[in-house]
């Protein structure tokens, strides 16, 4: 999808001298041509090295246009590229968001907070419709699943509709309780509201798989004091007998596992629930892995598949396996905004990929030509 991103545009002098001239004309380009309500301002490598204090920037700028009724809320993370992983910047976008906006009263409301990781369009839409389902009113964020897989446009819209409402973001202070998606997260949002608003929060892992999803959609069935509706029930029973189905296919195969923390944690638990044996499971985070390091750790387990995203199919390529994609990015095909791996649903068509990759595998390298499993 299309995404207008404006830069500060360093040059020699503005990193000799600071670039708080060059930040204020961007900001006022940006409140001139795009009107919005919001800026969300992100540091680089080189203005984190010469030691920019981007906070004093913004308060600065407040300061001198605080005459300005129609000046925007502004959200600063840092993220520079030499320290951490893209998992990490967007976490800290997440809680830099929430701490800004997040406005406490006293008050507690009946919404709950859903912030649901980093996680695809597709999967985001698919949480609102489950917690849709229950009766529940959330405030979930981030929500891009129409800001970056949006419908055609007749002319070109500058800032996509859709987005989580600055007005229900303020109201995450008052929320009954957050629920964060994730074991392994550099920075909670829902530990802040906790530690500043006292809402209780509560740490699910990604359901995916039959046992996280079963955690995740009985707690909703508690706040909601509802029922699991009736067609998640059939979700899961479709879902077991898949297993069955396709269990001959994939027990005692290996597998390599590679991706953000969070959706490691959550492929490795699947994969063991489906027979499938993780033989190396490598996060972003691991600073000391590279590509070229894994292929030395996993050249004598002899695997037969690896799941995670396309940065590992030249590795794949090489030592011939197939490659199940999923997670961030996906490059290399078409309609990554549409995967769906979250709750029975989203493991159903997961579950039918890692197996029909492998019978592709299989079919490709035989030397008798067949069209029946």
């Amino acid at each position: 999808e299309p995404m207008d991103i404006a830069s500060s545009n360093f040059s020699e002098e503005t990193t000799v001298f600071g670039g708080n001239r060059n930040f204020n004309t961007g900001i006022d380009n940006i409140i001139s041509q795009y009107h919005p309500r919001i800026i969300g301002i992100a540091s680089t490598c080189l203005s984190e090295t010469i030691g920019e204090d981007v906070q004093r920037l913004i308060n600065e700028y407040k300061g001198i246009h605080a005459e300005r009724e129609d000046l925007p809320v502004m959200v600063y993370a840092s993220t520079p590229s030499y320290m951490g992983t893209h998992y990490e910047g967007f976490h800290e976008a997440v809680y830099a968001t929430v701490k800004v906006l997040a406005e406490g009263n006293g008050i507690v409301g009946k919404h709950i907070n859903l912030f649901g990781n980093f996680i695809s369009p597709e999967d985001i839409r698919h949480l609102k419709e489950i917690v849709s389902d229950f009766g529940i009113e959330a405030m979930l964020f981030p929500d891009y699943s129409d800001t970056l897989d949006g419908t055609s446009w007749d002319t070109y819209h500058r800032i996509p509709e859709g987005g989580t409402p600055i007005e229900m973001l303020k109201k995450s202070a008052q929320a009954s309780l957050s629920v964060e998606l994730g074991y392994q997260l550099p920075r909670s949002a829902s530990e802040y509201l906790r530690d500043t608003f006292n809402v209780d929060c509560y740490r699910s892992g990604f359901p995916v798989g039959i046992g996280e999803s079963d955690k995740f959609f009985c707690l909703l069935s508690s706040l909601s004091g509802t029922p699991i509706p009736e067609k998640y029930k059939r979700q899961r029973g479709r879902l077991i007998d898949l297993y069955i189905d396709g269990h001959k296919y994939v027990s005692g195969k290996k597998a390599v596992i590679y991706g953000e923390e969070d959706l490691v944690f959550a492929l490795t638990a699947f994969a063991s629930e489906i027979g499938i044996n993780p033989v190396s499971y490598i996060t972003s985070g691991d600073k000391s892995m590279s590509f070229d390091n894994m292929e030395t750790l996993i050249k004598d387990v002899n695997p037969d598949l690896m799941i995670g995203n396309s940065k590992g199919y030249y590795l794949a390529r090489k030592i011939g396996i197939p490659l199940v994609r999923t997670g961030f990015p996906i490059h290399d095909r078409i309609g990554a905004q549409h995967i769906r791996i979250m709750g029975y649903e989203g493991t159903t068509l997961l579950f039918e990929q890692i197996v029909n990759t492998l019978l592709d595998d299989k079919q490709r390298k035989s030397t008798i030509g067949y069209k029946y499993m």
